[in-house]
């Protein structure tokens, strides 16, 4: 069983922000994916909640710096990096004060859908990609976890599909019962082809729902994995129509629920 290098893109990760499925998983998925000897860099953003000074986060200076434009405005890309002593691993984070300085993750206190997710992700995935290539370290696969991870995979395919770093990688999604009913900015196509992403399939975006973001995302990847029982059953069997391979849910209490993920990795390659 060959080692791989896993980037691991996460929305979510305990002990950071609260205990989700998601963000459990990733936590668990990235100890146990290192203890089998396989090179793996996680990232998450920098939501206000997170507590710098309890997780202790503290900054990258040779890794941020950097300006991304989105949407014709610049945003200053800040990374900083934690580690969880008990997994023995490093969480990485996106920040910037624009997007992520308020507190709180997705959604205000009254429960309305931030305006302006849809440029909090496409932050949040060019950093990623931007910071990896900083790192000089060149993923074999990209793991993307919730939604907010999922301008990962059309970035990786159009924008940076000529840059040696990501040539050879692949790409999973896993999904999660964190569908949303607002739909995002109705200028989210826009952006997206503004970073240079030329595809006629843009247009599913035409109406930015939960249900057409994935079904967008979907052609980018390899393989797609239901990693949770509480998924609308319309983007279970919209992941199984899709012809990309699909593992299905395994409960969390699966004895050897890691080794699953292994041979699914093993199985895209």
């Amino acid at each position: 069983m060959a080692s791989n290098r896993i980037l691991y893109v996460c929305q979510e990760v305990t002990p950071y922000v609260p205990e989700t499925e998601g963000a459990l998983l990733c936590r668990k998925l990235s100890q146990a994916m290192q203890e089998r000897g396989n090179e793996i860099r996680t990232f998450m953003p920098r939501y206000g909640c997170i507590n710098e000074r309890r997780h202790q986060l503290h900054e990258v200076i040779r890794l941020s710096g950097m300006n991304l434009i989105i949407d014709d405005n610049d945003h200053q890309l800040i990374i900083k990096v934690a580690s969880i002593p008990s997994a023995r691993i490093q969480i990485y984070f996106i920040d910037n004060d624009d997007y992520f300085a308020r507190k709180a993750i997705l959604h205000d206190e009254a429960q309305n859908f931030f305006a302006d997710n849809d440029e909090r992700a496409i932050f949040f995935a060019r950093g990623v990609l931007e910071t990896v290539k900083k790192l000089r370290w060149a993923p074999t696969i990209v793991h993307c976890h919730g939604w907010f991870s999922s301008i990962v995979p059309i970035y990786l395919k159009k924008v940076f599909a000529d840059d040696p770093i990501f040539k050879e990688v692949k790409i999973v999604l896993s999904l999660y019962g964190d569908e949303f009913e607002q739909p995002l900015n109705s200028g989210i196509k826009e952006k997206i082809a503004h970073e240079g992403v030329e595809d006629e399939n843009l247009s599913i975006l035409d109406a930015p729902s939960y249900e057409n973001l994935y079904r967008y995302v979907m052609q980018y990847a390899d393989g797609i994995i239901l990693a949770s029982d509480k998924i609308a059953p319309r983007i279970c069997e919209m992941a199984r129509q899709s012809g990309k391979p699909v593992m299905e849910y395994h409960s969390p209490e699966t004895p050897d629920l890691f080794d699953h993920y292994i041979r699914f990795y093993d199985a895209i390659q």
